[in-house]
Parts: structure tokens; C-alpha cells; sequence
């Protein structure tokens, strides 16, 4: 055997599966999203918080949808006292937390708004991602519907300060407490059926995705999707099944009644409580001959018609915000009225493929999730806004990230030593000092070519250039670089280039920031003319 010893292996740069890198384009893109969105929640009042990535495990809750997967869902790891954190699965849960352990500071109603990542162990997919971030706004300690009116119509506000038209988006609106009634008109009461309840609710959260044949088989006894996985159904037996799905069907139908210029009826036949418990015993009629013991069911139906009426004299109309009872809300927190933004514009995918993306945001009233740690009620509504969904789908219908990030201007470097280094840098400095975006190339500074190289891959404006001659003289070059590629392809004749010199002016060190200045100036008027603006 050879004494050599083995060559170390490199150790293989990967990815693990369900993350994803974040390039400069997408930072910029989020950055302009987010401060759209904050604009409007501070606008309507709220202010922000921030809780951290981790917490213990049990102040998660178990209200994780992927049961079934290691560590409920969550990634989880012991402290040195042994006991379990987590990464944050939503942001709800950690707010709970943190109004429970500051209730006698806190002043009530308690509005606040957080961004932030979020981090799910769940199976990555197109579109499915492990980490993504999420913006959120609750209102905790507010008891009326009309706090969950106010989240809708914030969420109707914010996509349209986001560029999304009117007529493009749907704030679809439903309550717990009717879907809980429908269920234990089908015979799915009781403490017994809680875990079934759940798992209808899941599977109807995407009749979007599946559509009512998928959702008929996760109600009954499974679906296998195409890559051979088997999501285990919620047991219902076939006449049941298609309750709920006739359920999900009719029920919008006869609770949104609209005038003939399309606007809701805000007053009259179905302004009153009676008139809306006929609506949904229509409704329940479709498919249940014992509806009984339903008060739950129709205390929901209440806060639904007290919910339409407040967006109609609100004007915000069903072409806005409208009630569906498809719309569910996978998570088991929720305790009333559930609500859920929808694009219905066809947009482009990564791809180029026409999709409707759906849901991009959405949320509820969660009563019981910060009294588990109080034990006494604590009302609470809020909603989020899936950050990375909805900005994929802005980007693509040309809402967001549409503006240029100008790259830095260079400073060139042609002498090492320390007085000319210094002179370099007093030229950035000067630049940024100016609020214009400036570096000095710190590269190998040898081979000058190598610096335009960078600059051009850079994307870069305009390079400085100073050797000895124009040192000493007090003089710098200014190299017009996209004026220059320009020219590069209109100019064939070096005679005629020599003459036009239009892309490369000298001007003395003090005179420096305002012709930088000037050029840009020009350089941002081309791209608005280009864009026809």
C-alpha cells in the first residue's frame, strides 16, 4: 500500500431540498413589495412587532396541517435544558405567545403587522417551498365582526396598492362556525369527530387545487397524486361526500344576491337575520333532511350577513370582497369568520404558461389561540400575505421590479502606490457622499482590461478613469458606458469614432460628481424614453 495519503475529498456544494438562493433582482423586487404593504397597514392604524425565528415547541400549538411528517411539521431541535424549539411554522402562533407574555403592558385592541420567514417540514414541490417569508396584520382583542370586515377590506386595499386591478382579485369570505354546523348535520359532531372535522376542512381547502373530483376522494378514503404518494382521505362515507361538495357549490349562490348593477343588496329582503337563516336552510336542505341543533350554524350565518352588509355600505362590493363557502382555511385554529385573497387574473408563470396562481394571502378569527396561554378569552383576527407567491405573481404581470437597479459607477484604478490609491478613493467617496452609487474596482489592478471587463458585466453606468498624465494635470476621464455600447454598434469607421469621442469626456477632478451627475441624468431620460414614458 502507498504511504501517500488520500487526496481529501471537495466537499459538493448543495441546496437542500425546498430552499432557494435570493438574488439581488428578487431583494430589490421584495423590498419595493414590502413597503407597499406597510404603507397601507400603517395606513388603517397598525404598527410593527418582531418575534424571533424560534420558539418553543409547544407554544407552536398543534395545528400543523402535515401531521403525518416528523416533528409535526415543524423543524425542531432540545435547548441544553432539554426542551424542544422550532422554527416558527406561521407568524399567529408566536404573536399569541408574545400578547399572553406582555397582556398587562399592551394596550387593547392590540394592532400590530410583522414580516418575516416562516419554515414548514413539509414535502418541497413546484411552487412549495420549505422557507418563505410572510407579512401579517392582527388585531387582537377586538370581538366585533367588524374588525374582520376592517382585515378584508385592508387585504382588498393592499393588493390594489400593489397594481392588482380591481376586477383581477376576490377577497372570498366564509365563517367556522357554518362549515362546523354543516358537519354535524352530516353526522361529523362531537369531540369524537374532531380529527375527521379537521381533515374534511383540509380537503376542501383545495378544491382550487383539485377540484371537486380530488376533493371527493380526500373526503372519502384518499388521492394519490402523480408522483405515487397517498394522502389518507377524512373517512366520509359517498352520500356525505357529496354533501359537503354541494354544500361548497350552492352555498355562494344564495348568499350573494346583487342588485341588477351587480352591486350586493345592502338593504331590504336580505338584511335581516330571519331572511338569512331561510338563505342557508335552502342551503342545508340541498343535502340534509336533519338539520337540527344548529345554533352554531346559524350564529355563523348572522355574523356573515352583519360581515356582507358591512362591506356593502363600505363600498366594497362582490366584486371585491364576496362570501364563499368553499373557503375554509386549512389550519384548526380558527374559530369564526376565515377569509382568503384570490388572484382570478390568468398570469404568466416562470415559464411563460397562462395559470390563475389563486390564493395569496388569507386569514381569520382565531378566538381560542392566545387564551390557551391566558385562560381566559382573548378575541383575536388577523391575516397574511404569502410574500414570495404574491410577488412571483406580481413580477410576472409587471407590477414589481420593473425598475432598473443601477449598478454601481467604477472607479478605475491605474497606479498601486499609496498617493494615487488615495486619490481613488477620495473619488468614491466624493460620489457616494453625492448619494450616487460608487466603488473602486479592488480587484487585480495590473490589467486594466480586466476593469472594463468587470464594469460591463457589472452593468456599471460610467467608469473613472486616472493614470499618471492625467494626475498630474489634475484631470479625470469619464467613460460614458452605455453611451459607449451604443455607439459601438452604430460607428464602424474608427475615423468617425475618434471624431464622435461622445462617450469619454475629460474634465478637471473638481468638476468630477457634477458631470457623473449630468450623465446619468441623460442615461435615466434615454431609459424613459425608451419606455415610451
Amino acid at each position: 500500500m502507498s504511504d501517500k495519503q488520500k487526496k481529501p475529498q471537495k466537499l459538493k456544494a448543495r441546496l437542500p431540498r425546498g430552499f432557494v438562493d435570493r438574488t439581488a433582482a428578487d431583494i430589490h423586487a421584495t423590498n419595493e413589495m414590502v413597503a407597499k404593504i406597510r404603507e397601507v397597514y400603517e395606513r388603517y392604524g397598525f404598527d410593527p412587532i418582531e418575534t424571533p425565528l424560534f420558539e418553543y415547541t409547544d407554544a407552536l400549538g398543534k395545528f400543523l396541517p402535515d401531521s403525518d411528517r416528523p416533528n409535526e411539521g415543524v423543524f425542531s431541535l432540545t435547548d441544553d435544558d432539554d426542551q424542544w424549539m422550532s422554527l416558527r411554522y406561521d407568524l399567529t402562533a408566536p404573536l399569541a405567545r408574545h400578547v399572553a407574555e406582555n397582556f398587562n403592558e399592551i394596550q387593547l385592541p392590540y394592532r400590530t403587522y410583522r414580516a418575516g420567514y416562516v419554515f414548514r417540514n413539509e414535502k418541497p414541490g413546484p411552487g412549495r417551498f420549505r422557507q418563505f417569508m410572510q407579512f401579517d396584520a392582527d388585531s387582537v382583542g377586538a370581538p366585533g365582526v367588524q374588525a374582520d370586515a376592517e382585515m378584508c377590506m385592508m387585504m382588498a386595499d393592499t393588493l390594489e396598492a400593489l397594481g392588482i386591478q380591481r376586477g383581477d382579485y376576490v377577497i372570498r369570505v366564509n365563517n367556522r362556525k357554518v362549515l362546523d354546523g354543516v358537519m354535524e348535520a352530516i353526522g361529523l359532531g362531537g369531540e369524537e369527530n374532531a380529527g375527521r372535522r379537521l381533515n374534511v376542512l383540509r380537503a376542501i381547502d383545495k378544491l382550487d387545487k383539485f377540484g371537486p373530483e380530488g376533493v371527493k376522494l380526500l373526503l372519502g378514503e384518499g388521492r394519490k397524486d402523480e408522483s405515487g404518494d397517498f394522502t389518507k382521505g377524512a373517512g366520509l362515507n359517498e352520500e356525505q361526500a357529496a354533501a359537503i361538495i354541494r354544500f361548497c357549490d350552492v352555498g355562494t349562490f344564495f348568499i350573494n344576491y346583487q342588485n341588477p348593477d351587480g352591486t350586493p343588496t345592502g338593504e331590504g329582503e336580505f338584511s335581516n337575520t330571519q331572511t338569512t337563516n331561510a338563505i342557508f336552510e335552502k342551503v342545508l336542505n340541498e343535502f340534509s333532511d336533519t338539520a337540527e341543533n344548529l345554533d352554531l350554524f346559524y350564529e355563523g350565518a348572522r355574523e356573515l350577513e352583519q360581515l356582507r352588509l358591512l362591506f356593502a355600505r363600505s363600498g366594497y362590493f362582490v366584486d371585491r370582497i364576496r362570501i364563499d363557502t368553499s373557503c375554509v382555511r386549512g389550519l384548526e385554529y380558527y374559530t369564526g369568520p376565515v377569509y382568503e385573497a384570490e388572484l382570478t387574473a390568468k398570469i404568466p408563470n416562470e415559464k411563460g404558461e397562462i395559470v390563475q396562481f389563486g390564493s395569496v394571502g388569507g386569514g381569520g378569527r382565531y378566538d381560542g389561540l392566545v387564551s390557551r396561554f391566558m385562560g381566559q378569552p382573548v378575541p383575536a383576527t388577523g391575516f397574511s400575505i404569502g410574500v414570495s407567491r404574491l410577488m412571483t405573481a406580481l413580477k410576472n404581470l409587471g407590477k414589481l421590479g420593473q425598475d432598473e437597479i443601477l449598478a454601481p459607477v467604477l472607479v478605475t484604478v491605474m497606479d498601486g502606490d499609496v498617493e494615487a490609491m488615495g486619490r481613488y478613493q477620495r473619488f468614491t467617496q466624493a460620489l457616494r457622499n453625492e448619494g450616487i452609487r460608487a466603488e473602486m474596482y479592488q480587484g487585480n489592478w495590473k490589467k486594466f482590461g480586466n476593469q472594463l471587463k468587470y464594469a460591463d458585466r457589472r452593468g456599471s453606468p460610467i467608469a473613472i478613469i486616472q493614470g499618471g498624465d492625467e494626475r498630474a494635470e489634475g484631470v479625470v476621464q469619464i467613460k460614458d458606458l452605455i453611451e459607449g455600447k451604443r455607439l459601438s454598434g452604430e460607428i464602424t469607421d474608427n475615423a468617425e469614432w475618434r471624431e464622435a469621442r461622445v462617450a469619454q469626456v475629460v474634465v478637471p477632478e473638481a468638476e468630477l460628481v457634477d458631470k457623473v451627475k449630468e450623465i446619468l441624468a441623460h442615461q435615466a431620460e434615454d431609459r424613459r424614453r425608451a419606455k415610451g414614458v
